[in-house]
């Protein structure tokens, strides 16, 4: 029985060495998660009290959306295709001299001084008829500004396209620079593009 009560006080002094050490390295384990979040934490103060730089940061960014976004650019509902007919014939496929396809629009834009300043191109082609025997074509494209619906900007340009004998077609570009479009931030504004008859 004294043996048997040794043994069992052995094994209890084993038993709170064990939950000691556990708890030992438990602590350490906790001190470096506690470390790791320290940093965060006292960044998270920083901020809270932001620097004249932050504060100049945080007031660009600010700015209105329409002064660091570029307006979309729309083809004009009805101006994406342009056809031609000789002697009068419209919508007569045999009477249909050439038409006039966009196939690509693009602009650029550089915001500063309440100002946008656009850059607007577009891309298309022309195409032979059945009636046609054209050489050269040349072809109306207008391109507008419109904020809130309002136009702020329209040109029409007669773009000259040689036509290919070999293919019946000729390509087409025109880039249109400098168009200032002024803003006062929250106009709904949009360049268009399209075939002007």
């Amino acid at each position: 029985m004294g043996h048997f009560g040794l043994g069992v006080r052995a094994w209890t002094l084993r038993l709170g060495a064990l939950a000691a050490a556990g708890l030992l390295l438990s602590a350490c384990s906790m001190g470096d998660m506690f470390g790791s979040a320290g940093p965060s934490s006292t960044s998270a103060m920083r901020t809270a009290n932001p620097t004249p730089q932050e504060l100049s940061a945080a007031a660009t960014a600010a700015l209105p959306a329409i002064a660091t976004e570029c307006p979309p650019i729309k083809v004009r509902p009805g101006g994406e295709a342009l056809f031609y007919y000789g002697k009068g014939k419209v919508g007569d496929p045999h009477a249909l001299n050439y038409q006039a396809v966009l196939d690509k629009q693009s602009r650029n834009c550089v915001a500063s001084n309440g100002l946008i300043t656009v850059k607007m191109g577009v891309v298309g082609r022309v195409l032979i008829g059945p009636a046609g025997n054209q050489a050269k074509v040349d072809v109306p494209i207008r391109f507008a500004v419109e904020r809130d619906g309002v136009p702020l900007y329209s040109e029409k340009y007669q773009i000259p396209t040689a036509i290919d004998p070999s293919t019946q077609s000729g390509e087409f570009v025109k880039v249109v620079e400098n168009v200032a479009i002024p803003y006062t931030g929250g106009e709904s504004i949009t360049i268009w593009v399209g075939f002007d008859s």
